[in-house]
């Protein structure tokens, strides 16, 4: 079989998790107009910005069908060779993948904020300075050559198969776009203690210092709580929306590109490779310390 035919092979079984997320593409694009007519005459929704939003968030679903079917899915299948014990799927088995792979998603948000490589990727859905639904559409096209689904490879070595694995993922990331938004307030309590809420997303997003690296939860926020990187919405300091180091763009090319750029020009510096591999493997503000004094 040649290359042609088992690229278009694997498109004919396209992952359960874009087939989901294509499918609600035009939900998640009718709740986002609902919103923007609400907050119509506000600064919430700027034109522009949610047009790159939108365009990135089809370019991400489109690159990523492709990208998987080079060679994401190829992984996942041989790994699962290996696996430890065959998971058969019933209602508390998911139920048990659900919370694996929010676990999961939550050490890969972390470390997408934490290590500039995966924040290269990771930069495009912060840099946008409005919080609104179509925000949740702002995704890089490149995160398949950022290794997001490498973090979840452990399910498919324990025993899960890689559909069920990204089907939840999929519904993961489903849930996590109805939590960008301003429309909502505090919920009940209760469900701010456990779930991941609009409150605690808007936290995420914000670019205030006390606000920066904080609540990584997909849907529950109890991570968070448990290993020390939650913050409550403090009601007297409105999240800034954005990055530090704002770029001011509407290109969706750019948007997708400038940290990539920029990380290999300060890896192309002079200097031991050590300090060079320091720009990839370091967190994302680092820098050599004759930048630092400039």
């Amino acid at each position: 079989m040649d290359s042609i035919e088992l690229i278009r092979g694997y498109l004919i079984e396209i992952d359960s998790k874009q087939w989901l997320l294509f499918a609600l593409f035009p939900m998640f694009l009718a709740v986002a107009a609902a919103e923007a007519w609400h907050y119509k005459g506000t600064d919430i929704y700027k034109l522009k910005d949610s047009l790159a939003s939108v365009t990135l968030g089809g370019a991400y679903l489109c690159f990523e069908v492709l990208l998987y079917a080079l060679f994401v899915w190829t992984i996942f299948d041989w790994v699962y060779q290996f696996r430890l014990i065959t998971v058969n799927i019933n209602v508390f088995t998911f139920l048990l993948l659900y919370i694996l792979v929010d676990v999961l998603f939550y050490f890969y948000h972390f470390t997408a904020h934490k290590v500039r490589y995966f924040w290269a990727g990771h930069i495009v859905h912060h840099a946008s300075e409005h919080m609104n639904f179509t925000t949740a559409m702002r995704q890089s096209a490149l995160y398949p050559l950022s290794f997001i689904w490498a973090f979840f490879l452990p399910l498919t070595f324990l025993g899960f198969e890689r559909e069920w694995v990204f089907f939840a993922l999929a519904l993961n990331l489903a849930y996590q776009y109805f939590i960008h938004t301003q429309w909502v307030g505090k919920l009940p309590q209760v469900l701010e203690l456990i779930l991941n809420t609009p409150s605690h997303h808007r936290v995420h997003h914000g670019r205030n210092e006390r606000y920066i690296d904080k609540n990584f939860a997909g849907t529950f926020i109890v991570w968070d709580r448990i290993f020390g990187t939650f913050v409550e919405e403090d009601p007297n300091e409105k999240p800034e929306y954005g990055i530090t180091r704002q770029v001011h763009s509407y290109n969706p090319v750019w948007l997708t590109m400038h940290e990539w750029v920029d990380m290999f020009k300060d890896v192309a510096q002079p200097g031991p490779w050590r300090v060079k591999l320091k720009h990839i493997w370091g967190a994302p503000e680092w820098q050599r310390e004759s930048k630092v004094s400039e």
